[in-house]
């Protein structure tokens, strides 16, 4: 389990992703902590209209798995209105707006973080919005090999 997730906000996710599924008439999640953020993904983007607590534990334990797997502070990745962490090795920052900004709605989030968007494609459709020398993501997206593009 990623370190940057709670074990509340892996009860939070839990729940809302039993939620979920259940709306989708699918049973409830049995797997890992890990697993289960990539499956509270995959879920949210499964609904025609996500539950907002599904949605919501989806992108901050996102997140947080991309902020244990790429440690530092030179790059914020925002998902308003979810969430934000700092990410990548370099210069650091403590006030005002970061050397480094990414930001994305919640669904092309989720969208990268499984697989189904690429990087590349959602900064040329104006998906993600990126700025400065570290914000290029494609290389620790999407969070789980073996996501599907389409």
């Amino acid at each position: 389990m990623p370190s940057a997730l709670t074990p509340s906000a892996v009860r939070r996710l839990r729940t809302a992703l039993d939620e979920q599924l259940s709306a989708l008439g699918e049973p409830a999640f049995t797997g890992t902590d890990e697993e289960a953020v990539a499956a509270s993904a995959q879920a949210v983007l499964r609904a025609d209209e996500p539950l907002r607590p599904a949605m919501k534990a989806a992108v901050r334990c996102s997140l947080a798995v991309l902020a244990d797997r790429v440690p530092g502070r030179s790059l914020e990745v925002r998902v308003p209105p979810y969430g934000a962490v700092q990410v990548i090795e370099g210069p650091s920052h403590t006030r005002g707006t970061p050397p480094g900004v990414v930001e994305t709605d919640p669904l092309t989030w989720l969208r990268l973080a499984v697989g189904r968007s690429s990087w590349e494609d959602a900064v040329a459709e104006h998906s993600v919005r990126a700025s400065g020398v570290r914000s290029d993501l494609s290389q620790h997206l999407p969070l789980w090999p073996g996501g599907q593009r389409g």
